[in-house]
């Protein structure tokens, strides 16, 4: 997959925004940023979005910016030249497919029909915009057409909302979800930034899903820890359940029989997508350790790590 689409989903939802002012560019953009979101799709349906693509990318050169609803080869040249880094189209048009190809420029054209789906495989693409996707049949179209064609994967778009994230997300061939309801159109003519940005931290925080899962309690000696369970056990009415290194007592606490990790123990974080939540722990500044990854049988990461110590315990993240 093409690096910029790697980073697409890595991030996970692409806010699709339409701005009639260039004067709302920049604090759009700051307020994406702030709420966990450094990206964006600006779509080119007014006379301001080549102006705002180039504003958010002087101000913030972190964001990555693309371009949506390109409907020509012009409107490709103005949208990469302001700083696009990647274009979406609301169709398939195989002139503009080609041009975006001859330019390297990663694009994601609309498809809603396997007739779509064959013409994308036929230009070499393995990754469609799926739209408008819930008018189109939604999660269940998706699923239906991904079916014969193993190879393509989707980045739907239109319909999408905190309700139903997860649900798309849930589904591998889906790598984003495009979605704008953080950036209603409401949103943006009363400038309510701070609302925006309340929106997508909750968007952020909607497809990590992170839960508490259990702590994890150090102790000196194996009798410390088989009595620190039993106290645990009576105080919760929880079941205690003795193992080779620990005794869980119910899903609540992992009570270590000697020295684990962290000084005084650890914490266990459930999420959602844990390759998406530790891509976005970096951006907050939290070192991982990668000599702590584990893997299933799949090859996908399910276990990891924080590099630091959070009021002497540790913390590691797992693939719910």
């Amino acid at each position: 997959m093409n690096p910029v689409l790697e980073k697409i989903q890595k991030t996970g939802i692409i806010p699709v925004v339409v701005i009639n002012d260039v004067k709302d560019a920049e604090p759009l953009a700051k307020a994406l940023i702030e709420g966990g979101l450094p990206c964006a799709e600006v779509t080119f349906r007014t006379d301001a979005a080549e102006e705002s693509i180039r504003i958010m990318k002087e101000k913030f050169p972190e964001m990555l910016l693309g371009a949506g609803t390109v409907l020509t080869t012009e409107q490709v040249d103005r949208a990469v030249a302001a700083g696009a880094k990647f274009i979406v189209s609301p169709g398939l048009n195989p002139k503009v497919v080609k041009y975006c190809q001859e330019k390297n420029v990663p694009i994601t054209p609309g498809t809603a029909r396997p007739t779509d789906i064959e013409m994308a495989l036929e230009l070499g693409l393995d990754v469609v915009k799926f739209f408008p996707a819930e008018q189109n049949g939604g999660l269940a179209m998706i699923k239906a057409m991904a079916a014969p064609y193993t190879k393509v994967k989707f980045m739907p778009t239109g319909g999408i909302n905190a309700k139903n994230l997860k649900s798309y997300l849930d589904f591998d061939k889906i790598i984003a979800c495009g979605g704008s309801w953080m950036v209603s159109k409401d949103l943006v003519d009363a400038k309510d930034w701070d609302g925006i940005t309340a929106l997508t931290r909750e968007a952020v925080a909607t497809m990590l899903g992170f839960e508490l899962r259990h702590v994890g309690i150090n102790n000196a000696c194996e009798n410390c820890a088989a009595a620190s369970a039993d106290k645990l056990g009576l105080l919760t009415s929880l079941p205690v359940k003795p193992g080779n290194s620990s005794i869980f007592v119910g899903g609540m606490f992992e009570v270590m029989k000697g020295k684990g990790p962290g000084e005084h123990g650890h914490i266990a974080i459930g999420t959602n997508y844990l390759e998406r939540a530790i891509y976005h722990l970096q951006r907050r500044g939290f070192v991982f350790d990668e000599s702590s990854y584990k893997y299933n049988d799949k090859g996908e990461l399910i276990f990891a790590y924080m590099q630091d110590e959070i009021s002497g315990f540790a913390i590691h993240f797992n693939q719910k």
